[in-house]
């Protein structure tokens, strides 16, 4: 019998998704799961994006231009525009989802072996993503004390090596919520241009800014346009996820000509989700004010309500819409697969994303578990009633 390759042995199980198995177990048995544990919001997709899909009237369905449709990226040029990101068309190229073109951002600027700093905790498929291209992760600890602010200069500089040729960031941040400041961004700037790194940003939640804090993208970094490149996606922004279209951005023409040749051999991102993106730029100004105003209050009623649970810990996060929260327990996959499996409070159980999953240093995260606020503040007082519950009988907890 033949052997799968090292990197299939090596690409880690997500942390999101690996509990599905035994929260289907669980609905089999009667039981209602809520899902605190992925970042798919109940909020409706755009009217406009629907119709658009609907009342497409096509004889063949053709592929687009490995770039994508040339009518989204001029009126992608619009709405970045309008957020104070100057670029044109031809500095993107439109992917199967942020994951894509993150991907590509990889392939195309590092090669075998090259390291990428990253902040952790991180999103959880940044680790699969560097597998499957062959780069090394090397993560820079944030901790919950410090609302997991970006780490020092000093930290950044102590693990850059021959290797480093990258710093990947989230900005607003998945999975813990944080939003880096315009110093904070300066700081990395100054690092970039000092070592001649890339700066990869992942910013695709810059839609979900709370408390007054302002959002600055990388782009907008002076003296740096060749050493950036912006990852997008209309998921979250549209609540749309299951369109998978994303986008690679830079004013780097190397980065994108490289790109472009990945996207080549891809051959082109989907016609059907690329009309529904581009009608859903055409969103009602009324329709980003409503969801706003509704994470506003998902937030502030899980972080009120959580840190009112006895030995809980969560910092208030302020952007997109995760927060990683401190709970007393021993080992937080242990306890998320002892929610679905063992506990129920009125036939109701929640599943929670492990928090060791997002973070790169073994035994870190042990007693945290991201959050996702994507569901309406009715369940969300259910989910939050489940914890509480479950903290009071699950047999590893902890008097931290």
């Amino acid at each position: 019998m033949p052997h799968i390759s090292v990197k299939g042995e090596k690409i880690p199980a997500s942390p999101i998704r690996k509990l599905v198995p035994f929260a289907e177990d669980a609905k089999r048995r009667g039981i209602k799961v809520y899902h605190l544990n992925i970042g798919q919001p109940d909020i409706p997709t755009p009217e406009v994006a629907l119709e658009a899909v609907k009342n497409i009237n096509v004889k063949v369905i053709e592929y687009s231009h490995s770039a994508g449709i040339e009518s989204y990226r001029r009126k992608l040029v619009q709405y970045y525009n309008k957020v104070g990101i100057d670029i044109n068309y031809e500095q993107m190229i439109i992917t199967n989802g942020g994951s894509e073109a993150l991907m590509m951002a990889m392939n195309v600027c590092l090669d075998s072996g090259d390291e990428v700093l990253v902040p952790e905790p991180f999103y959880a498929n940044y680790n699969g993503f560097a597998v499957q291209s062959d780069v090394v992760i090397r993560p820079i600890t944030s901790t919950i004390e410090n609302n997991f602010a970006l780490p020092s200069i000093e930290d950044f500089e102590r693990h850059i090596t021959p290797r480093t040729k990258a710093i990947l960031i989230c900005n607003p941040n998945n999975p813990t919520g944080y939003l880096y400041s315009k110093k904070e961004l300066e700081q990395l700037r100054d690092i970039i241009l000092r070592y001649d790194l890339f700066l990869f940003s992942d910013e695709v939640y810059k839609e979900f800014c709370y408390d007054g804090e302002e959002y600055h993208s990388v782009l907008n970094l002076e003296g740096v346009d060749e050493n950036v490149v912006m990852i997008d996606s209309v998921s979250k922004r549209y609540s749309m996820c299951g369109v998978r279209v994303g986008a690679i951005i830079s004013r780097n023409k190397e980065v994108i000509k490289s790109a472009l040749k990945v996207a080549q051999a891809r051959l082109c991102p989907p016609y059907f989700s690329q009309v529904a993106a581009e009608a859903a730029i055409d969103a009602p100004k009324e329709y980003f004010e409503e969801v706003y105003d509704e994470y506003l209050k998902r937030r502030n009623f899980l972080v009120e309500n959580l840190n009112k649970i006895e030995g809980v810990y969560c910092p208030t996060p302020k952007g997109a819409f995760y927060t990683l929260a401190r709970l007393p327990i021993d080992d937080c996959d242990r306890f998320a697969r002892w929610l679905l499996e063992e506990f129920e409070y009125d036939k109701q159980t929640v599943m929670v994303a492990p928090a060791t999953g997002f973070y790169a240093t073994k035994c870190l995260g042990l007693n945290e578990v991201r959050l996702a606020y994507v569901l309406n503040i009715d369940d969300l007082r259910s989910a939050i009633k489940c914890i509480e519950e479950a903290l009071k009988v699950y047999p590893g907890r902890t008097n931290k």
